[in-house]
């Protein structure tokens, strides 16, 4: 085999090798963000925290929508102390005021990044994609705690408030609901 073949096979096999991590960057960034709380990722549970501390910590709740997003979106309050370790319950409202079913899903993240490891949802309506029929409005809870250990760690025992921010994107609906959202060809009324 020549040195001119064997160095395009070579080539060609760091390329192939290239665009296969390019693909494995996405989950393994997502992953390593949800393991570490990284870019404010929040964690996940199924129960709250196993102790409460007496030290309180203020969540601000914010919400936004993404340009084109025809929804009316807000957290349904401001802000709310909670002692690290509690169940905190808060609740955001959506509006779709027009005329036709909107599908939509909430990208979320944590402010400041270092307390996104330690902020974690039980129960999000961001876990699931929200579909408005139209002029409805949905109150959609979100279930939380602030994990204790926050407060072993060498930045992060030095929040005192963190932000909790939500943003709607209009997604595709459902083939189910697109079917009823749209009339059959040939349809006559």
């Amino acid at each position: 085999m020549s040195s001119s073949r064997k160095t395009a096979m070579m080539l060609g096999g760091v390329a192939a090798t290239m665009c296969a991590l390019s693909f494995a960057a996405v989950p393994f960034y997502d992953w390593f963000c949800r393991v570490t709380g990284f870019a404010g990722t929040t964690a996940v549970a199924t129960q709250g925290a196993d102790h409460v501390l007496d030290q309180t910590v203020l969540i601000r709740f914010d919400a936004s929508k993404e340009a084109g997003m025809p929804w009316s979106f807000k957290a349904q309050q401001v802000s709310m102390r909670v002692k690290i370790g509690e169940t905190g319950l808060a609740f955001y409202e959506a509006h779709n005021p027009t005329n036709r079913t909107v599908a939509g899903t909430a990208s979320y993240n944590v402010t400041p990044d270092s307390a996104g490891g330690y902020f974690t949802k039980i129960e999000c309506f961001c876990f699931t994609e929200q579909v408005l029929a139209p002029g409805e409005t949905a109150v959609m809870p979100v279930t939380f705690y602030v994990d204790p250990e926050i407060v072993n760690d060498p930045e992060g025992k030095f929040v005192k408030e963190i932000t909790l921010s939500y943003t709607f994107h209009e997604t595709p609906l459902p083939e189910k609901q697109a079917a009823l959202a749209v009339p059959a060809s040939g349809a006559t009324n």
